[in-house]
Protein backbone atom coordinates (compact mmCIF):
# COMPACT_ATOMS: atom_id res chain seq x y z
CA UNK A 1 0.00 0.00 0.00
CA UNK A 2 1.49 3.41 -0.92
CA UNK A 3 1.92 5.98 1.52
CA UNK A 4 -0.97 8.34 0.08
CA UNK A 5 -3.32 5.32 0.37
CA UNK A 6 -2.19 4.96 4.10
CA UNK A 7 -2.31 8.24 4.89
CA UNK A 8 -5.94 8.29 3.32
CA UNK A 9 -7.38 5.40 5.67
CA UNK A 10 -5.82 7.29 8.93
CA UNK A 11 -7.52 10.30 8.21
CA UNK A 12 -11.16 8.44 7.45
CA UNK A 13 -10.38 6.59 10.35
CA UNK A 14 -9.89 9.70 12.16
CA UNK A 15 -13.21 11.14 10.84
CA UNK A 16 -15.33 8.23 11.49
CA UNK A 17 -14.03 8.56 15.42
CA UNK A 18 -14.93 12.07 15.57
CA UNK A 19 -18.58 11.80 13.71
CA UNK A 20 -19.30 9.29 16.66
CA UNK A 21 -18.81 11.87 18.88
CA UNK A 22 -22.78 12.61 19.31
CA UNK A 23 -23.44 8.78 19.85
CA UNK A 24 -20.96 8.29 22.36
CA UNK A 25 -22.59 10.95 24.58
CA UNK A 26 -25.50 10.09 23.62
CA UNK A 27 -25.62 6.56 24.74
CA UNK A 28 -23.10 7.39 28.16
CA UNK A 29 -24.97 5.65 31.24
CA UNK A 30 -27.61 3.91 28.69
CA UNK A 31 -28.37 0.02 29.38
CA UNK A 32 -27.90 -1.66 26.13
CA UNK A 33 -29.31 -5.60 26.27
CA UNK A 34 -27.82 -7.67 23.41
CA UNK A 35 -28.95 -11.23 22.18
CA UNK A 36 -25.98 -13.13 21.30
CA UNK A 37 -26.71 -15.76 19.03
CA UNK A 38 -25.76 -17.63 15.71
CA UNK A 39 -22.43 -16.91 13.28
CA UNK A 40 -20.83 -14.87 15.95
CA UNK A 41 -21.26 -17.93 18.89
CA UNK A 42 -19.85 -20.57 16.02
CA UNK A 43 -16.34 -18.57 15.44
CA UNK A 44 -13.74 -18.22 17.31
CA UNK A 45 -12.58 -15.49 15.60
CA UNK A 46 -16.13 -13.69 15.71
CA UNK A 47 -15.95 -14.17 19.36
CA UNK A 48 -13.14 -12.40 19.64
CA UNK A 49 -14.48 -9.67 17.76
CA UNK A 50 -17.46 -9.25 19.98
CA UNK A 51 -16.26 -9.22 22.89
CA UNK A 52 -13.82 -6.42 22.14
CA UNK A 53 -16.91 -4.54 21.01
CA UNK A 54 -18.68 -5.15 23.66
CA UNK A 55 -15.73 -4.10 25.86
CA UNK A 56 -15.22 -0.82 24.08
CA UNK A 57 -18.78 -0.52 24.87
CA UNK A 58 -18.47 -0.38 28.42
CA UNK A 59 -15.30 1.85 28.26
CA UNK A 60 -17.46 4.83 26.36
CA UNK A 61 -19.87 4.44 29.28
CA UNK A 62 -22.54 2.25 28.35
CA UNK A 63 -23.32 -0.31 30.54
CA UNK A 64 -23.75 -3.82 28.39
CA UNK A 65 -25.62 -7.13 29.34
CA UNK A 66 -25.14 -10.15 27.22
CA UNK A 67 -28.17 -12.88 26.60
CA UNK A 68 -26.79 -16.11 25.11
CA UNK A 69 -28.43 -19.00 23.28
CA UNK A 70 -26.53 -21.90 22.23
CA UNK A 71 -29.42 -23.95 20.79
CA UNK A 72 -26.55 -26.40 18.33
CA UNK A 73 -24.21 -26.62 21.42
CA UNK A 74 -27.37 -28.24 23.02
CA UNK A 75 -28.06 -30.24 20.39
CA UNK A 76 -24.06 -31.46 19.66
CA UNK A 77 -24.44 -32.64 23.77
CA UNK A 78 -27.89 -34.35 23.52
CA UNK A 79 -26.59 -36.66 20.63
CA UNK A 80 -23.45 -37.40 22.23
CA UNK A 81 -25.45 -38.58 25.19
CA UNK A 82 -27.98 -40.84 23.57
CA UNK A 83 -30.45 -38.58 24.48
CA UNK A 84 -33.39 -38.54 22.69
CA UNK A 85 -35.59 -35.41 21.59
CA UNK A 86 -39.50 -35.27 20.45
CA UNK A 87 -41.09 -32.37 19.82
CA UNK A 88 -44.64 -30.35 19.97
CA UNK A 89 -45.48 -27.84 17.50
CA UNK A 90 -41.53 -27.59 16.21
CA UNK A 91 -40.59 -27.00 20.14
CA UNK A 92 -38.32 -29.41 21.74
CA UNK A 93 -40.32 -31.38 24.67
CA UNK A 94 -37.70 -30.62 27.47
CA UNK A 95 -38.29 -33.63 30.18
CA UNK A 96 -35.68 -33.68 33.71
CA UNK A 97 -32.86 -35.11 31.77
CA UNK A 98 -33.05 -33.11 28.85
CA UNK A 99 -32.74 -29.94 31.18
CA UNK A 100 -29.64 -31.01 33.14
CA UNK A 101 -27.99 -31.12 29.79
CA UNK A 102 -29.20 -27.63 29.02
CA UNK A 103 -28.23 -26.20 32.03
CA UNK A 104 -24.75 -27.91 32.13
CA UNK A 105 -24.46 -26.51 28.14
CA UNK A 106 -25.72 -23.09 28.88
CA UNK A 107 -24.46 -22.23 31.81
CA UNK A 108 -21.09 -24.08 31.92
CA UNK A 109 -19.72 -24.70 28.37
CA UNK A 110 -21.33 -21.49 26.79
CA UNK A 111 -21.55 -18.90 29.02
CA UNK A 112 -18.08 -19.49 30.04
CA UNK A 113 -16.78 -19.11 26.61
CA UNK A 114 -18.33 -15.37 26.48
CA UNK A 115 -17.19 -14.70 29.77
CA UNK A 116 -13.48 -15.59 29.22
CA UNK A 117 -13.51 -13.77 25.61
CA UNK A 118 -14.61 -10.58 26.83
CA UNK A 119 -12.17 -10.86 29.76
CA UNK A 120 -9.44 -11.38 27.29
CA UNK A 121 -9.94 -7.80 25.52
CA UNK A 122 -8.94 -6.62 29.09
CA UNK A 123 -13.17 -6.26 30.20
CA UNK A 124 -14.29 -8.34 33.33
CA UNK A 125 -17.55 -10.01 33.21
CA UNK A 126 -19.40 -12.27 34.90
CA UNK A 127 -21.35 -15.33 34.06
CA UNK A 128 -24.95 -16.05 35.58
CA UNK A 129 -28.10 -17.52 34.46
CA UNK A 130 -31.85 -16.57 35.56
CA UNK A 131 -31.33 -18.67 38.43
CA UNK A 132 -29.27 -16.75 40.00
CA UNK A 133 -30.32 -14.39 43.26
CA UNK A 134 -33.65 -15.12 41.48
CA UNK A 135 -33.20 -12.70 38.32
CA UNK A 136 -35.67 -14.72 35.98
CA UNK A 137 -38.54 -16.54 38.02
CA UNK A 138 -41.02 -18.64 35.55
CA UNK A 139 -43.99 -19.98 34.79
CA UNK A 140 -44.19 -23.16 32.99
CA UNK A 141 -45.00 -22.65 29.17
CA UNK A 142 -46.86 -25.43 28.35
CA UNK A 143 -46.89 -29.21 30.71
CA UNK A 144 -46.60 -30.87 27.03
CA UNK A 145 -43.28 -29.49 26.67
CA UNK A 146 -41.96 -30.35 30.54
CA UNK A 147 -39.44 -28.13 31.64
CA UNK A 148 -39.76 -24.92 29.28
CA UNK A 149 -40.38 -21.64 31.18
CA UNK A 150 -42.18 -18.16 30.39
CA UNK A 151 -40.65 -15.29 32.46
CA UNK A 152 -43.08 -14.05 35.28
CA UNK A 153 -41.06 -12.21 37.58
CA UNK A 154 -38.26 -10.35 37.00
CA UNK A 155 -35.63 -8.89 39.84
CA UNK A 156 -32.67 -7.13 37.97
CA UNK A 157 -30.92 -5.76 41.23
CA UNK A 158 -28.20 -8.17 40.65
CA UNK A 159 -27.50 -6.29 37.54
CA UNK A 160 -27.17 -2.78 38.36
CA UNK A 161 -24.69 -4.22 41.66
CA UNK A 162 -22.64 -5.29 38.63
CA UNK A 163 -22.92 -2.21 36.68
CA UNK A 164 -21.82 -0.11 39.92
CA UNK A 165 -18.70 -2.57 40.13
CA UNK A 166 -18.04 -2.30 35.93
CA UNK A 167 -18.90 -6.11 35.38
CA UNK A 168 -20.50 -6.92 32.47
CA UNK A 169 -23.31 -9.39 32.97
CA UNK A 170 -23.46 -12.62 30.98
CA UNK A 171 -26.79 -14.27 31.48
CA UNK A 172 -27.45 -17.78 30.34
CA UNK A 173 -31.58 -18.58 29.54
CA UNK A 174 -32.54 -20.28 32.47
CA UNK A 175 -34.61 -19.78 34.93
CA UNK A 176 -35.91 -20.60 38.68
CA UNK A 177 -39.72 -22.20 38.76
CA UNK A 178 -41.87 -21.27 41.62
CA UNK A 179 -41.03 -24.67 43.38
CA UNK A 180 -37.67 -24.57 42.74
CA UNK A 181 -37.59 -25.98 39.08
CA UNK A 182 -34.67 -25.50 36.52
CA UNK A 183 -36.60 -24.29 33.02
CA UNK A 184 -35.09 -23.48 29.79
CA UNK A 185 -36.26 -20.40 28.48
CA UNK A 186 -35.87 -19.08 24.91
CA UNK A 187 -32.77 -16.87 24.79
CA UNK A 188 -34.66 -13.83 22.41
CA UNK A 189 -37.56 -14.27 25.13
CA UNK A 190 -35.66 -14.07 27.72
CA UNK A 191 -33.62 -11.31 26.71
CA UNK A 192 -36.51 -9.30 26.18
CA UNK A 193 -37.73 -10.21 29.78
CA UNK A 194 -34.17 -8.61 30.87
CA UNK A 195 -34.53 -5.61 29.23
CA UNK A 196 -38.07 -5.12 29.76
CA UNK A 197 -36.65 -5.45 33.72
CA UNK A 198 -33.62 -2.73 33.04
CA UNK A 199 -36.05 0.05 31.01
CA UNK A 200 -33.07 -0.80 28.58
CA UNK A 201 -32.30 1.83 25.89
CA UNK A 202 -31.54 -0.28 23.63
CA UNK A 203 -32.26 -4.55 22.92
CA UNK A 204 -30.17 -5.72 19.95
CA UNK A 205 -31.20 -9.25 18.76
CA UNK A 206 -28.49 -10.50 16.35
CA UNK A 207 -29.52 -13.07 13.96
CA UNK A 208 -28.35 -14.57 10.91
CA UNK A 209 -30.35 -12.12 8.75
CA UNK A 210 -29.75 -8.50 7.82
CA UNK A 211 -33.27 -7.54 9.73
CA UNK A 212 -37.07 -7.03 8.65
CA UNK A 213 -37.09 -7.41 5.07
CA UNK A 214 -39.45 -5.65 2.65
CA UNK A 215 -41.14 -8.11 -0.44
CA UNK A 216 -38.26 -6.10 -2.32
CA UNK A 217 -36.37 -8.05 -0.52
CA UNK A 218 -34.51 -4.66 0.96
CA UNK A 219 -33.86 -4.02 4.93
CA UNK A 220 -36.48 -2.24 6.19
CA UNK A 221 -34.71 0.00 8.74
CA UNK A 222 -37.08 1.52 10.96
CA UNK A 223 -40.31 0.26 11.77
CA UNK A 224 -43.22 1.27 14.23
CA UNK A 225 -44.94 -1.62 16.37
CA UNK A 226 -47.95 -0.96 14.82
CA UNK A 227 -46.26 -1.22 11.46
CA UNK A 228 -44.53 -4.58 12.86
CA UNK A 229 -48.66 -6.16 13.16
CA UNK A 230 -49.59 -5.42 9.58
CA UNK A 231 -46.44 -6.73 8.25
CA UNK A 232 -46.85 -9.37 10.03
CA UNK A 233 -51.00 -9.70 9.30
CA UNK A 234 -49.81 -9.59 4.95
CA UNK A 235 -47.14 -12.25 5.80
CA UNK A 236 -44.34 -9.47 4.90
CA UNK A 237 -43.23 -10.85 7.97
CA UNK A 238 -43.04 -14.73 8.40
CA UNK A 239 -41.29 -18.10 10.10
CA UNK A 240 -38.74 -17.37 12.45
CA UNK A 241 -38.59 -13.29 11.84
CA UNK A 242 -42.42 -13.61 13.63
CA UNK A 243 -41.14 -14.21 17.10
CA UNK A 244 -38.15 -12.04 17.28
CA UNK A 245 -40.92 -9.10 16.37
CA UNK A 246 -43.03 -10.42 19.09
CA UNK A 247 -40.16 -10.32 21.16
CA UNK A 248 -39.79 -6.57 20.36
CA UNK A 249 -43.00 -5.55 20.78
CA UNK A 250 -43.17 -7.24 24.29
CA UNK A 251 -40.11 -5.45 25.29
CA UNK A 252 -41.46 -1.72 24.07
CA UNK A 253 -44.53 -2.45 25.79
CA UNK A 254 -42.34 -3.03 29.06
CA UNK A 255 -40.17 0.07 28.74
CA UNK A 256 -37.56 -0.80 25.97
CA UNK A 257 -36.89 2.24 24.47
CA UNK A 258 -36.27 0.84 20.99
CA UNK A 259 -35.28 -2.93 19.62
CA UNK A 260 -32.97 -3.53 16.79
CA UNK A 261 -32.74 -6.68 14.37
CA UNK A 262 -29.57 -6.60 12.82
CA UNK A 263 -27.04 -9.48 11.18
CA UNK A 264 -24.64 -10.54 13.72
CA UNK A 265 -22.57 -12.10 11.23
CA UNK A 266 -21.51 -8.13 10.06
CA UNK A 267 -18.54 -7.24 11.51
CA UNK A 268 -18.49 -4.82 14.67
CA UNK A 269 -22.64 -4.63 13.95
CA UNK A 270 -23.05 -3.59 17.56
CA UNK A 271 -20.67 -0.54 17.14
CA UNK A 272 -22.54 0.40 13.86
CA UNK A 273 -25.93 0.19 15.20
CA UNK A 274 -25.35 2.92 18.12
CA UNK A 275 -22.70 4.81 17.25
CA UNK A 276 -23.22 5.87 13.57
CA UNK A 277 -25.45 8.29 11.76
CA UNK A 278 -26.85 5.03 9.65
CA UNK A 279 -27.04 2.20 12.27
CA UNK A 280 -27.21 -1.15 10.93
CA UNK A 281 -30.80 -3.49 10.84
CA UNK A 282 -34.04 -2.91 11.73
CA UNK A 283 -35.32 -0.65 14.48
CA UNK A 284 -38.09 -0.86 16.16
CA UNK A 285 -40.04 1.54 18.24
CA UNK A 286 -43.16 2.35 19.90
CA UNK A 287 -45.93 4.37 17.28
Amino acid sequence: MKKQDMNRDWIATARTLSQALPYLQRYTGATVVIKLGGHAMGSDDAMEDFARDVVLMQQVGVNPVIVHGGGPMINAMLDKLDIPSSFVDGKRVTDRATVEVVEMVLSGLVNKRIVQAINRQGGKAVGLSGKDADLMICDQTNPDLGFVGTPAELNPDILYNLFGHNVIPVIAPLGAGHAGETFNVNGDTAAGAIAGALKADRLLLLTDVAGVMSPEGDVITELTAHQIRDLIADGTIAGGMIPKTETALRAIEDGVRAVVILDGRAPNACLLELFTEHGAGSLIRAD
